[in-house]
């Protein structure tokens, strides 16, 4: 398929360059897919949906291979240099320390042909990641679904409605909003030096959501509750709802009415039973507290001694 001719070999494209790529980019593309994991064979499977060929894939592990065939049924397997020099788009799906030295890898080896859209899912990263393969003529673009995957059929139906961190220098940001949009997804635009930043929210809010449901679950199951799981379903679908409507104005609990007695008493009773726990829960509560006092919720002086109890703990763990 035609491709933007370099004015200088092995150099990137500029500005006007990029413009032109991407209004020649065709619908349809030849799609190559590097790290056949739950994210990549999944959103292999939804730009095949959206009618772009799936010309190759690399799969290493057992459990890649069996992904494949079940999402991408028909694309060969291929080594790396192989899937990409077939590809006019290529997805990078690989874990993020990986990523680095991938690109490195194809740079090096002059595996990227000049105009190809070299597409990553890290949330990490920005566009720095692919700058050696930037100044060998590669269209460079971070595409990063908000979504949890299994690497199963359903997440085709996940994505539906999802958001994807988009990251794209400005001429390209139209081919990566329409990639995100057929593969029914939302773009959001996050600028290159934020891009850490976002990730962090992202497992702030993800990563350690599941980890605080977990840890209140075996806390419950400590105590002696019979089903915790079940018990507490209704309370954390609650507080989350709430959560996403009112933000801090949603804040409930003893650290918000400044209950620094029962805080106390919590401190107490998990520094026995679970003291693994204790700097968790405390180093929560201030966040807490700090929320609540900003936002009106909390009263100084309740935030004071609030904060008093607060303080021991961790002084005491620290030693």
């Amino acid at each position: 398929m035609p491709r933007t001719s370099p004015a200088t070999p092995g150099s990137p494209l500029p500005a006007a360059g990029l413009a032109a790529a991407a209004a020649a980019r065709p619908g349809r593309m030849a799609v190559g897919v590097v790290g056949v994991g739950r994210v990549g064979a999944v959103l292999g499977a939804a730009l095949r949906r959206a009618g772009h060929t799936i010309v190759a894939a690399s799969a290493v592990s057992t459990a890649s291979r069996t992904r494949a065939s079940t999402l991408l049924p028909g694309a060969p397997l291929l080594p790396v240099d192989e899937v990409v020099a077939r590809s006019e788009l290529v997805l990078l799906a690989v874990p993020d320390d990986a990523l680095p030295d991938l690109v490195d890898g194809l740079a090096a080896t002059g595996a990227v042909r000049r105009g190809t859209l070299l597409v990553h899912v890290s949330g990490r990263y920005g566009l720095g990641v692919l700058a050696p393969a930037v100044r060998c003529g590669a269209l460079p673009l971070a595409l990063h679904p908000i979504m949890t995957f299994t690497g199963s059929t359903p997440d085709l139906e996940r994505l539906s409605g999802a958001s994807f961190g988009v990251t794209a220098p400005e001429p390209l940001r139209p081919v990566a909003e329409a990639l995100v949009l057929e593969m029914g997804g939302e773009p959001v635009v996050v600028t290159d030096a934020l891009r850490p930043l976002y990730h962090a929210a992202l497992a702030v809010g993800a990563n350690h959501l599941v980890t605080l449901v977990a840890e209140a679950v075996a806390l419950l199951g400590a105590a002696g509750v019979e089903h915790p799981a079940r018990v507490i379903a209704p309370l954390l679908s609650a507080a989350l709802d709430n959560a996403l409507r009112s933000g801090d104005a949603a804040l409930t609990g003893p650290v918000a009415r400044g209950d620094a007695g029962t805080v106390a008493a919590h401190v107490a009773a998990l520094t026995v039973a679970a003291p693994g726990s204790v700097p968790a829960y405390v180093a929560m509560a201030r966040l807490t507290a700090d929320r609540a006092l900003a936002a009106g919720r909390l009263a100084p002086a309740g935030a004071a001694a609030l904060l008093d109890v607060l303080a021991g703990p961790v002084d005491g763990a620290a030693r």
